[in-house]
Order: C-alpha cells, then sequence, then structure tokens
C-alpha cells in the first residue's frame, strides 16, 4: 500500500463517523499525490502526512447557560487547533445544531490549506457549538457567549490562537465573547477577528469573502477569456457570503438569479434586488419568503433547486455537501461554464470530478472563500499597529490577495502537469508553504 492510502485508511480507523473530516483528507492527500510520490522517502521518515492529519490540540467543553423561562441548557463547545506552522491559530467559530467534533475538524483542516494560500502568516484552526442563535433572545445569546468564552480564553491570544466568526456567529456574537474575553483577562487586544469598527474591527470584513468570492472567480474568467459582465449567476445561501457576493457580481455587470436558505430558495429573473436581500436577512432576520413581498414576480420554491436553474455561473454559499452530482449533471446540461465555492467543501466528491470531467472551470473553497480569513488577518495587523485603514485600502489588499491565490495555485497545477485542475493547484500551494514551515521546525 502506498504512503497516501496508509495514512487515508489511518485516519478513517482513528477517527469513526467523522465523515466530512475523511471527505476532506480524501480529496487533499488524492490530489498531492504528484508531490508526495517525489518526496515519499523523506515525507515518510519525518511522518509528515500522519501529521498534517492530526490536530495539534481537540478542545471540548460544556457550556451551560440560563434561557429566558430560568431553566439551565448544556451545549458543546468545541476549538480544535490543527496546525501552526506559519502562524498563529485562526479561524472561525460556528454556532449551529450541526456541529460536532467531525465537522469541526473538516473545517480546522481545510482551514491550515486556506490560510496558507493567502500568503500571510496564519495557522489553522476552528471552532464553535452545537448551539443555535436562531429564535434566541439577545440577552439569551449574551448568557451563552459568556458561558462560551469563559472556557475559551483559557487557549486563546493574539500570538496564540485568533477565532472569528463562521455560521451563526455575527457582529452581535462577536462582540458579546469580545466582552467577555476582555473581562475574564484585563487586557485589549486583537484576540477576535469580525469585531465592531468601534472597537477594532476592520472595514471590509463584513463583506470579505463574498467580494473575494466573486473577485477570484473574476481572475479565474479571465485567464480563460470571459468576464463576469452580461453572465447569469446562480447563487445558494443568503448569509454574509451569498449577499455580498450578489453585491460585488451585480457590480461587475453579472445577473444573479438565484439565493437559498435553508427552507427554499427564491428565482428572481430580473436579478436579485440587494437592498431588499440585505433588509430582508440583515435587519429583520426574517426567511426568504418575505421577499415575494419587495418582488412579487418573483418565484420561491420550498427545499432545493438553485442547481437546476440555467446559469453561466454557480457560486455555492451556504454549506458542506449542498451541491451533489445530480446536481453537478444539471449544470453541466445547462450550460455552466464555471463554479467557485463560497463555502466549505459545499461539493461533493463525485459531483467535483464530474464538473471537472465536463470542462467545468472549478475553484475550491480553500481558495475562492478564503477572503474572510485574509481580511481577519488584515484586521490583526491593523490591531496590532493600532491603525485602521480605509474601505478601499482594505478592499485593494484583498482583491490582490484573492488575485494572487488564483494565479498561485493555477502555476502550481501547470507545474504539476495538471493544467486548469485548481482543485490540485490550491492543495499543492497550500500544502507546500506548510510542508516546509513543519520540516524546518523540526518534531514538536
Amino acid at each position: 500500500m502506498d504512503y497516501i492510502n496508509e495514512v487515508l485508511d489511518m485516519v478513517v480507523r482513528k477517527n469513526p463517523a467523522e465523515n466530512e473530516f475523511h471527505q476532506a483528507v480524501k480529496e487533499v492527500l488524492e490530489s498531492l499525490r504528484p508531490v508526495v510520490e517525489v518526496n515519499e522517502e523523506n515525507y515518510r521518515r519525518e511522518a509528515l502526512l500522519e501529521r498534517l492529519v492530526e490536530p495539534d490540540r481537540q478542545i471540548s467543553f460544556k457550556v451551560p447557560w440560563v434561557d429566558d423561562k430560568g431553566y439551565v441548557q448544556v451545549n458543546t463547545g468545541y476549538r480544535i487547533q490543527f496546525n501552526n506552522a506559519i502562524g498563529p491559530y485562526k479561524g472561525g467559530l460556528r454556532l449551529h445544531p450541526s456541529v460536532n467534533r467531525g465537522i469541526i475538524k473538516f473545517l480546522g483542516f481545510e482551514q491550515v490549506f486556506k490560510n496558507s494560500l493567502t500568503g500571510l502568516p496564519i495557522g489553522g484552526a476552528k471552532g464553535g457549538s452545537d448551539f443555535d442563535p436562531k429564535g434566541k433572545s439577545d440577552r439569551e445569546v449574551l448568557a451563552f457567549c459568556k458561558s462560551f468564552m469563559t472556557e475559551l480564553y483559557k487557549y486563546i491570544g493574539a500570538d496564540t490562537d485568533v477565532p472569528a466568526g463562521d455560521i451563526g456567529t455575527g457582529a452581535r456574537e462577536i462582540g458579546y465573547l469580545y466582552g467577555q474575553y476582555k473581562k475574564i483577562r484585563g487586557t485589549y487586544e486583537g484576540v477576535l477577528t469580525g469585531k465592531g469598527l468601534t472597537y477594532g474591527g476592520s472595514l471590509v470584513r463584513k463583506e470579505a469573502t463574498g467580494y473575494g468570492l466573486v473577485y477570484l472567480t473574476e481572475e479565474m474568467l479571465k485567464a480563460h477569456g470571459h468576464t463576469l459582465a452580461e453572465k447569469i449567476v446562480a447563487v445558494s445561501g443568503s448569509g454574509n457570503v451569498a449577499i455580498y457576493a450578489v453585491e460585488k457580481a451585480a457590480e461587475l455587470g453579472a445577473r444573479v438569479v438565484t439565493v437559498s436558505d435553508s427552507n427554499g430558495w427564491i428565482y428572481d429573473e430580473a436579478g436579485i434586488d440587494i437592498k431588499a436581500l440585505k433588509e430582508i436577512k440583515e435587519v429583520k432576520r426574517e426567511r426568504l419568503t418575505e421577499y415575494l413581498k419587495y418582488r412579487p414576480g418573483a418565484i420561491y420554491t420550498e427545499g432545493r433547486g438553485v442547481w437546476n436553474v440555467k446559469c453561466d455561473i454557480a457560486l455555492p454559499c451556504a454549506t458542506q455537501n449542498e451541491l451533489l452530482l445530480e446536481d453537478a449533471k444539471n449544470l453541466v446540461a445547462n450550460g455552466c461554464l464555471a463554479v467557485a465555492e463560497g463555502a466549505n467543501m459545499p461539493t461533493d466528491l463525485d459531483a467535483t470530478k464530474y464538473l471537472q470531467e465536463n470542462g467545468i472551470l472549478f475553484a475550491p473553497g480553500k481558495a475562492a472563500n478564503a477572503g474572510g480569513v485574509a481580511t481577519s488577518a488584515l484586521e490583526m495587523s491593523q490591531n496590532s499597529e493600532r491603525l485602521s485603514w480605509s474601505f478601499e485600502e482594505v478592499d485593494e489588499k484583498l482583491k490582490l490577495i484573492m488575485k494572487n491565490i488564483f494565479h498561485n495555485m493555477s502555476n502550481a497545477a501547470r507545474e504539476y502537469n495538471a493544467e486548469g485542475n485548481y482543485v490540485l493547484g490550491a492543495n499543492i500551494a497550500g500544502f507546500l508553504k506548510v510542508a516546509d514551515a513543519m520540516l524546518a521546525q523540526g518534531i514538536w
């Protein structure tokens, strides 16, 4: 058995029932074969892959809090610090009922390569809880956040581990978490990113993942003789990533015709009304059915179906494994040109393979959705220097980072005789930087 297969078998054996983690590791290691085959003897001797797939630290803890009725509720909190070979741990906190150890491990593993691709000195981590902020009062969210941070603060710091937001963790939650950290530690430091602008946050952070996704997509299209102008775009999701991907794609001349939430999806042939979408999701925090009040000509459909729509560009921005093989077949049949992942691993392995085999340009999430963590690292820089950059300055830096990510993964794919395979290129480009750092630092 070759080295990669040995490690894949070990991962499944040591981490039973963690299917998302297995999937993420398999996707990365399979694409690293050209690199590993050349360096197999050295990598085996150093157990490099075994060390790469094993987190540095896995922390889980109970999070008790009191609800508005006076009852004590108990959730489970996680922080998985995966690899800090190139910088302090960096990665979001996800608050969602689906959160478990396996999902946090998959996200943390992906974060290692995503953060490496940005070119910035940040390692990979992820955390969160099975707490659901939806339907909770501000007081209940505050109670949870104070309890969560009372345990988490022991393991984080500006030069150790800098968490950020993720699904379910927005400006409100980050504010509550930061307030509790500051109270416990008595220090004012950039330990969380995604903070409010009045207390150390960065302009563009809210927009960064969606904007970055579109910047990279545009650069990929240009490399193949296309642009976003006049293209029809299908977007899934209606959170931060989706909202600002819709906004930036429209600014670049595309017509975005879909968004979705956990209940259903909207098709608006004339183009999604970004002002209405922001009011529904950011101000009112309502379901997408409200969109019909603003645009009566739009169509709302319960359940899945976004990928049945004829489009030129598909941007999955909701959650993991939302774009499956049948969806990929629909996209190909409808003449789709490119798929770029705005969420973490939204396309399953079979769908990814089918899209690539059928000539669809495919940008993996670890590259395409790196704009959020890139801007988080820019926020860390501003905090360290006690500076605040303008929106235009941060946006320009973000655009440059996303362009560089595309060209780095494109060059890596070309170097290993797989031109246009951006999954392979992103994984190799991200891996080599981390691997070189790990080997240089010895066994630890």
